[in-house]
């Protein structure tokens, strides 16, 4: 970056620098209440502007290039930490974060290549890597659900898990229930946020086109693309994370494995 760009980045940096008067209450806030969260919550901001910084300057150079190659790298480093993430919340799932980077990648992958082929997005940098990022962190929330929820559901209910096994059921069929109630109770808030987008809030990509200058009908088209990838992408990680999870909780034979619901 040259010169200019660097001094008009400073002077850009006016207004967040600005607005961390209201981090600022909220710290004082946590002194009065002796909540113990100001220096993590200085910790968390200054980690947020320095992130954001790195990666506005990242994404100015990726969008530079001509080279489709730095799109795939970015949306798998995406992945990866998503993954990683992900994986960290189920941490009773045995190679939770492998379980989980494969259905983000599987489900976001899945629904950006319909979109592209739909021809709703072109598959340039400066569309594919923001709209890659709503899907992914979208997806690493869902999927982290699923799998924490349904390990945790087969662990309370092993019993009932157990009989079905000595029944005669498969894998599958034994922890039916626990699969449907572990994917409902994670898709759920995706599914409450569009039915109240609009009226509740506005979504941070129709509010970004509308401070830019965009109309709002403009806006409000694009959020509704955002909104059924959000849901697509979602679904699907959260479906392959159950299909990659259960030869993680049986043997061959077809029993659970005690190490993975033995831990708290």
């Amino acid at each position: 970056m040259d010169t200019a760009g660097l001094m008009e980045f400073l002077k850009g940096m006016l207004k967040p620098v600005a607005a961390l008067a209201v981090v600022l209450m909220a710290v004082v806030l946590s002194r009065m209440q002796k909540l113990g969260l100001e220096w993590e919550m200085m910790y968390s901001i200054l980690r947020a502007f320095l992130q954001l910084s790195a990666i506005g300057f990242v994404l100015q150079f990726i969008f530079n290039q001509q080279n489709s190659g730095w799109i795939i790298l970015a949306y798998l480093f995406m992945v990866t930490i998503a993954g990683y993430t992900a994986g960290q919340r189920a941490k009773h799932v045995p190679r939770g974060k492998y379980v989980a980077g494969a259905s983000i990648l599987a489900g976001t992958s899945v629904t950006m290549a319909v979109l592209v082929l739909l021809n709703v997005f072109p598959f340039t940098p400066r569309y594919i890597i923001p709209v890659a990022g709503m899907m992914v962190g979208n997806a690493m929330t869902v999927t982290g659900v699923t799998m924490k929820r349904l390990r945790d559901d087969v662990k309370v209910q092993i019993s009932l898990v157990e009989t079905a096994l000595a029944l005669g059921a498969t894998p599958r069929q034994a922890t039916l229930q626990q699969v449907k109630r572990s994917l409902v109770i994670a898709l759920s808030p995706v599914l409450d946020n569009a039915k109240t987008v609009g009226l509740i809030s506005l979504p941070g990509a129709m509010t970004g086109l509308i401070m830019g200058g965009a109309s709002p009908v403009e806006a409000i088209q694009l959020q509704i693309v955002v909104m059924n990838m959000l849901i697509g992408a979602s679904t699907v990680s959260s479906i392959m994370s159950t299909y990659l999870c259960w030869p993680n909780f049986f043997t061959k034979a077809y029993q659970l494995e005690t190490k993975v619901f033995s831990a708290d």
